[in-house]
């Protein structure tokens, strides 16, 4: 029998999904996360990214309201029972301003180091030792605390005082007896164990105070205690101050013994050094300088001179043995040139004036001219002693540099024999040096640190002394039930979290559709106590009735030729409301007017005609044994229009009779009859029943028990339809309870009856319909 494809185009209530036609006979669900191939064994691709919403967490607080209430309960009866055992504790508090340095009495005074202003383990170096054990055993032995028997006999007990005893070690005895029995020490030690226990260091923001507080049960003592530790910690910061100024002492003694000796030895090797190898020092850094470099100092200074003095005689040397006339600067300047020139201007003036008058071979012409030429001579030989003069000059500078030049290189030479000598004297000198400042800063920090050794500067101050508590710290009752309450709740809703984690049972229509994969068709809701199911489904008033309505409408639209010809119901496991679901759709269809075929193919463990008191001598097995034709296994109801084939017989083999052409020609011939075929078959359970089934029927329901089913037996059932070829075309939820299921409330059709229909999309029938005159009100 050929199978038509199955698809749906109705929106089931709530879903907003469609099936649309896929290939196979197929369907594939239209998400609006996505389009997921319709995979009958399993969820959503993207299961595991799922996350919920504020409603899944408050369906989970609503559907798991009593286990967190009991924890809540419990916890908080828990807190309240330990805070009302416990002892009363006072606590006093003494605050302390730690300064990061101390007052400076004497400058470098201190020997301990002094920590800077963004030091970050200063003040946590001071909690702890606030804490210590040396505090609390010098607080102990300061106040007599070991010897005083009320303090170390215990005074409070409570559960966890108890619970932590056990889990605990004390090297001092515990119990009251062996406490005051031992000796002294372990005494003191007991005593300050339980100082050291009870001490809260608590810094004051933005400040460097810090409160001090000591818990006790007896108020007077907490504040005895709690100012002995404040007055302690100063002691004890002084004593560290002494000792170490004591110990910088004795350091700094044998510091500088040990440096005197070095000192006196450095100096008396520096003295033979420097007798040995005849160099005097004048003791000024500046003037330290020995006769030759003082002497080479003064050549290269006096020969700086002679050069330049050299390179300006050879240039007016030079400037003048060129020239050709008297106009030089250095002629013009001679008073004996001067003269000369003077009177030989004149002669020439005067021959001049004459030759106006007389011929040159006039005998005063002659005369005039001689004078003239005799200047001339004396003026040449004038400039030639004045240029012989600046050579001579030129050649002496030039003698004098050379000279220098040979003095300089002598006392170059004297120079570097005596630096080269004087290595290893400044080497030893500045070790003398060296030493004799060591020495004194040391004979300095000496000199200081004996004079603040009687300095009691102190970095630790007690601003507040501690007061006798008025009222009891510990236990708050109104904190300790706070906690309680906050810790119950805590724990209770995550004792809810992890069993709905935990939880694997399909219990909700979105556990429905997120497992399966497939669209939710309906949802019928549970039972109430001392009902019956048949009754319930004959009451067209009862929810059960009214919510197969919802069901079989959503069935008339299933397919794309409505209402499937053949369906087949099954479910994952057996007790799941299958038979019943059955029994509802063909009860329905068949007051609708048409002509339904019932047939119970539940050859294992067959009900339906027990549901409806008919006979099952005679039914499907007798049919698919070849014993008898169908209409002899036909029997009428008391429902119109309904006929049921019973099981028959329950056969040993019904799988082997189920897988035979016999199944097949059924539904054929009996849709020559009927309009609508509902086959009950088996659930799937490993079985091979219903996919043989599933195969020849038009179309499959699932029926999911709620708070029954388990996600990995409907994955696995829905896997084996699949490989069948099955042509599931949606699931029902059966047994719902939306308070169980974490909603907290339901939904009501008319004449008052309570129900859930997810959503309430699907029209219900019209009850003044037609359709419902058939009905048999005796049924």
């Amino acid at each position: 029998m050929s199978n038509p494809q199955a698809a749906s185009h109705q929106e089931t209530p709530g879903s907003h999904r469609k099936l649309v036609p896929a290939a196979d006979n197929v369907p594939t669900v239209h998400h609006p996360y996505g389009d997921v191939g319709a995979y009958m064994g399993g969820a959503y691709e993207d299961q595991e990214n799922f996350s919920f919403d504020l409603r899944e967490y408050l369906r989970i607080f609503y559907k798991r309201k009593w286990l967190i209430l009991s924890v809540l309960v419990a916890i908080v009866a828990l807190g309240a029972v330990r805070t009302l055992m416990q002892t009363p504790i006072y606590s006093s508090t003494v605050r302390l301003q730690i300064d990061r340095n101390a007052m400076e009495i004497v400058k470098g005074g201190q020997v301990t180091p002094n920590a800077s202003p963004y030091s970050h383990d200063f003040l946590p170096t001071q909690f702890e030792l606030l804490k210590s054990s040396a505090l609390a055993e010098r607080v102990a032995s300061r106040l007599k605390l070991g010897d005083d028997a009320n303090f170390l006999t215990p005074q409070q007990s409570s559960i966890m005082g108890t619970i932590k005893g056990f889990f605990t070690s004390q090297t001092a005895p515990k119990s009251e007896g062996s406490v005051l029995k031992g000796t002294r020490k372990d005494r003191y030690r007991w005593a300050a164990g339980m100082i050291r226990g009870r001490i809260n260091v608590r810094p004051v923001p933005q400040t460097v105070m810090v409160d001090v507080s000591y818990s006790d049960p007896v108020p007077a003592r907490a504040q005895k205690i709690a100012n002995a530790l404040g007055e302690a910690f100063v002691a004890s910061n002084l004593d560290k101050r002494f000792q170490a100024t004591a110990y910088a002492k004795v350091f700094l003694e044998d510091q500088l013994t040990q440096l005197k000796l070095r000192l006196q030895e450095s100096q008396k090797a520096l003295i033979n050094f420097a007798q040995k190898e005849r160099i005097v020092a004048t003791g000024d850094k500046e003037k330290n300088a020995s006769i030759a470099q003082t002497n080479l100092a003064a050549a290269n200074a006096t020969l700086g001179a002679l050069v330049a003095e050299r390179i300006k005689n050879e240039q007016l040397w030079k400037q003048l043995s060129k020239a050709t006339a008297i106009n030089l600067p250095q002629l013009l300047t001679n008073q004996v040139i001067e003269q000369l020139r003077a009177q030989r201007n004149a002669l020439v003036t005067e021959y001049q004036e004459k030759l106006e008058t007389f011929k040159p071979r006039y005998p005063s012409m002659v005369q005039i001219n001689n004078k003239i030429n005799e200047i001339d001579r004396q003026l040449s030989a004038e400039v030639q002693t004045i240029k012989d003069s600046l050579k001579a000059r030129y050649e002496a500078s030039k003698n004098q540099e050379v000279e220098m030049k040979k003095q300089i290189e002598t006392l170059t030479a004297e120079v570097l024999d005596l630096q080269h000598r004087s290595i290893k004297y400044n080497i030893l000198k500045r070790e003398a040096d060296t030493n004799r400042q060591l020495y004194d800063g040391l004979l300095q920090r000496h000199k200081e640190v004996s004079i603040a050794g009687g300095v009691g500067a102190n970095n630790v101050f007690v601003i507040e002394k501690a007061h006798v508590p008025g009222a009891p710290s510990s236990p708050n009752i109104r904190r300790a039930l706070l906690l309680s309450f906050a810790l119950g709740l805590g724990v209770g809703l995550g004792a809810a979290y992890l069993l709905e984690q935990f939880d694997d049972r399909i219990s909700t229509p979105d556990e429905v559709e997120q497992i399966s994969g497939l669209a939710l068709l309906g949802v019928i809701p549970k039972l109430g106590d001392g009902q019956n199911v048949e009754a319930e489904i004959a009451n067209p008033r009862s929810a059960i009735c009214e919510a197969y309505r919802s069901l079989c409408t959503a069935l008339q639209f299933a397919t794309e030729n409505g209402l499937p010809k053949t369906l087949l119901i099954t479910s994952a496991n057996p007790g799941e409301g299958k038979s019943s679901t059955t029994l509802a759709i063909a009860r329905h269809f068949a007051t609708m007017g048409l002509k339904v075929l019932l047939v119970d193919a539940d050859l294992r463990n067959a009900s339906l005609h027990i549901k409806l008191s008919c006979d099952n001598t005679v039914g499907l097995s007798t049919y698919l044994t070849g014993n008898c034709t169908p209409p002899e296994a036909f029997q009428a109801t008391e429902v119109a229009n309904l006929a049921l084939m019973a099981s028959g017989p329950l056969p040993p083999n019904a799988g082997d009779l189920l897988s035979k052409p016999r199944f097949f020609s059924l539904l054929s011939v009996g849709l020559e009859v009927f309009d609508l075929i509902v086959v009950d078959a088996p659930p799937i359970m490993g079985l091979a029943d219903a996919p043989l089934m599933s195969n020849a029927t038009e179309a499959t329901v699932f029926v999911v028990g709620a708070g029954e089913a388990r996600s990995g037996q409907v994955k696995g059932a829905l896997k084996r339809l699949q490989l069948g070829r099955a042509p599931v075309i949606g699931t029902v939820l059966t047994k719902f309870d939306s308070k169980a299921a974490g909603y907290g409330y339901g939904y009501g059709y008319g004449y008052g009856a309570q129900d859930y229909t997810y959503g309430g999309d699907s029209p219900a029938p019209d009850r003044r319909s037609p359709q419902l005159t058939n009905v048999d009100e005796s049924s």
